[in-house]
């Protein structure tokens, strides 16, 4: 998918949409602060951009590569959704949401113990920029099951904006 980007704007850009009804900015800023912990230089910048809709989706906009412009012109821009909380159904694992950044940022580079224990999901970006999800081994699902049911919990005792429901 094609970009628009402001000039001047550094890349990789990675962007963090929250809904704000959902009081999911907390959890947006913990996600920017950790991508800026691991990965530092390597990304641009980090932008979280309030929503409402029960929106969560995390997007990183970055130069195509393999595409031979001329140095006058600015490069073709990609933008690659990493995670949406609606089709991958909750939100991310740090762990996880590092491996998608990194696939894309500096695919060779290692996590060290976060590439070291694989969970249940391993994400691989493929070529046409979309993300592609294949089941690994691991027992940590069941973990994943108990903490989405507790988090189910604390939700249903919120109050849910108009949008969301």
């Amino acid at each position: 998918m094609a970009a628009q980007v402001p000039p001047g704007c550094p890349l990789p850009r990675v962007t963090i949409q929250f809904c704000t009804q959902c009081k999911w900015m907390l959890r947006a800023a913990y996600f920017a602060q950790e991508l800026l912990s691991t990965f530092s230089t390597a990304l641009g910048e980090v932008a979280l951009q309030p929503s409402t809709g029960g929106t969560f989706v995390v997007t990183i906009t970055h130069a195509q590569e393999g595409d031979d412009a001329s140095s006058s012109s600015l490069p073709p821009l990609s933008t690659t959704v990493l995670w949406d909380r609606r089709t991958d159904g909750g939100f991310p694992e740090t762990k996880e949401l590092k491996r998608r950044v990194r696939d894309v940022v500096e695919p060779g580079r290692d996590l060290g113990h976060v590439d070291r224990h694989r969970g249940a999901v391993a994400a691989k970006v493929v070529a046409d920029g979309g993300v592609k999800l294949a089941e690994g081994g691991g027992n940590d699902s069941r973990k994943g099951d108990k903490k989405e049911e507790e988090e189910g919990k604390v939700q249903q005792d919120k109050p849910k904006c108009e949008d969301c429901q």
